[in-house]
């Protein structure tokens, strides 16, 4: 199993801006890794989030509701190998505001390739979360001045 150390922690902190998307109108999806057992990634790090187990599901403090939508990733992106585009451009989305772990991971591979797929992007500093602070910074810079994304 692979902890983001901290996270737990944040939980209160990523339940309010979900329960304040869902005041606002906005449109909630949870992009989340689920593994094949034997999946390659295992070869950089450990076993985790391996579809069917219980680190493959959300927890219950951030449970989807019925208007929610659920993707299932295998990579770093949220893009990668996964109707993530198609989705977001039926809802007319334009505007990704990002949240999640591991921000100088999957979050700045999901903001990469929605910055070259045409999106505009918020990252909200409060909710993510990396594998140690240092990295935390690095990656919310790199979003900053590098993509452009607007950190709120």
């Amino acid at each position: 199993t692979l902890v983001v150390p901290g996270a737990v922690q944040k939980l209160p902190v990523f339940a309010k801006r979900v329960r304040e998307a869902r005041e606002q109108g906005e449109i909630v999806i949870y992009v989340c890794d689920s593994h094949n057992p034997s999946d390659s990634e295992f070869k950089k790090w450990p076993p985790h989030a391996v579809e069917g187990t219980w680190g493959a599901q959300i927890v219950d403090e951030l449970a989807p509701e019925e208007e929610d939508f659920v993707v299932k990733k295998r990579r770093y992106s949220g893009f990668f190998g996964t109707d993530l585009d198609l989705l977001l451009r039926e809802l007319g989305v334009e505007t990704l505001i990002l949240t999640g772990l591991v921000t100088n991971i999957c979050v700045l591979c999901t903001a990469i390739d929605g910055d070259m797929r045409g999106y505009k992007l918020e990252v909200v500093k409060d909710c993510v979360v990396a594998l140690d602070e240092e990295m935390n910074r690095f990656a919310l810079k790199e979003m900053e001045e590098v993509l452009g994304a607007k950190i709120v």
